[in-house]
């Protein structure tokens, strides 16, 4: 079995999982869910609604991190409680799907604020710059997680005192103090049914993912079963306060309609508040937010975990003499997004990734209930509050989402689903192909 060294502190397995959440999305995403939602109360449960919905997978996840502490996260709950075969599909969905999307979506977005500082918003410059970022945040992470950890503690440092900075601005030089969250709500244009909120909350979910991703290093963390729930924890509600108060920020400063029309609506916020500089700063601030995120995600090691279980080509699950990285498995992933970034567009990729990994975060979740009754023998240092009804909270609402979607947005249900649907020949043929 391949090794990677354990590195990585508490401090920095919750930096990862910062640092992976708070990326691209509260700087560009709540303007499609204030097209979907033009209400503030509704636009406010929304965030709220997903708030939840992630604590409770983060409370859960918390419980099987601590239980098995190892490379892989998610992928290895899912061996663990159903067998090779859904977690064979979860590597197929990221191989095909959802590693490639999210790094495309991330990208995407430093590239806007990258090009918009440079007065240039060509759409093809946007899609090239995506892909050469993606290859130049391989590269270092390829030289080891000490350098990747470290870039990711500052990124997430920076991006979180940003986004304190923009909510304080907000509150002391609003240009309209009287433009606030409560009286807003009579700007509402037009009624919002049950099927866009749940479009939208397909948005507020791509805001918040990334609270998975730290599960997915667990075998580069010292300690594991001690830092890793705490970390789970920590971040996930310091990432669910971050973005309400953002939020809250920017409604006190344009309307929900204005909101919904402005894609780059952090940059345009600053802009109102403090004029040109304020977006200069902005926008480098995004910048270093996505590149954290872009960071982080090609820090997961679903693929190198594949590899080592024997479900996916043993060359994969290499460690780097030299480095101690499993630099193919970076590479790999380094080169799906490449693609997916220069051929699909950021609301794509976006809504693809949500579509493609919900169904196994939620088989995540229901892992909880299987490992307790099929090892009940298996170590478990936190338990997670409000069992049975927490892992139930989060089952709920993925049914909820992918149900709308089913209903709203057929084509591309369909899509996601055929291709994930064809990794179960996939997995016969690999099988047969290993006797």
């Amino acid at each position: 079995m391949a090794e990677l060294p354990r590195r990585l502190g508490l401090y920095s397995a919750i930096a990862v999982l910062v640092g992976t959440t708070i990326g691209s999305g509260i700087f560009r995403s709540p303007a499609g869910v204030a097209e979907k939602i033009p209400d503030p109360t509704l636009f406010f449960l929304a965030w709220i609604a997903g708030g939840l919905c992630i604590l409770s997978g983060a409370l859960t996840y918390a419980e099987l991190a601590g239980a098995l502490p190892h490379t892989g996260g998610v992928f290895v709950y899912l061996r663990e409680a159903f067998g090779s075969l859904l977690a064979f599909l979860f590597g197929w969905a990221e191989l095909t799907i959802i590693r490639a999307s999210a790094l495309g979506a991330i990208s995407t977005v430093f590239s806007e604020y990258l090009l918009r500082l440079a007065g240039n918003l060509d759409p093809a410059a946007i899609h090239y710059g995506a892909a050469i970022t993606i290859l130049f945040v391989a590269a270092f992470n390829s030289a080891g997680i000490h350098i990747a950890a470290a870039v990711q503690n500052f990124t997430t440092c920076s991006k979180y005192f940003a986004l304190v900075a923009l909510v304080l601005v907000s509150l002391v030089f609003s240009p309209d103090p009287s433009r606030s969250v409560a009286p807003a709500a009579a700007l509402s244009s037009g009624p919002t049914n049950i099927g866009l909120f749940g479009l939208a909350l397909i948005s507020v979910l791509w805001v918040y993912d990334g609270w998975a991703d730290v599960t997915f290093i667990s075998g580069e963390i010292s300690n594991p079963e001690r830092y890793l729930p705490v970390a789970l924890i920590v971040g996930t509600l310091a990432v669910i306060g971050i973005y309400l108060a953002a939020n809250f920020a920017y409604l006190h400063v344009i309307t929900v309609l204005e909101m919904a029309r402005s894609p780059l609506v952090a940059a345009d916020v600053t802009e109102r508040l403090v004029g040109r500089t304020g977006v200069t700063l902005i926008s480098i601030a995004v910048m270093i937010s996505t590149f954290g995120t872009l960071n982080g995600s090609l820090m997961t090691r679903i693929f190198f975990a594949m590899a080592d279980d024997g479900l996916f080509f043993r060359k994969i699950a290499a460690v780097h003499p030299r480095f101690h990285s499993p630099y193919i498995s970076i590479w790999l992933t380094a080169g799906l997004g490449t693609v997916f970034v220069l051929i699909r567009s950021f609301e794509q990729l976006a809504d693809t990734f949500v579509l493609a990994i919900w169904p196994f975060y939620a088989a995540g979740i229901a892992a909880v209930y299987v490992l307790r009754r099929k090892r009940p023998d298996l170590a478990r240092p936190y338990r997670v509050w409000g069992y049975p009804i927490t892992p139930a909270i989060f089952l709920t609402a993925s049914v909820f989402l992918l149900a709308n979607a089913l209903i709203t947005d057929f084509a591309n249900v369909w899509f996601v689903f055929a291709i994930l649907l064809a990794g179960v020949p996939a997995f016969w043929i690999w099988q047969a192909t290993r006797r």
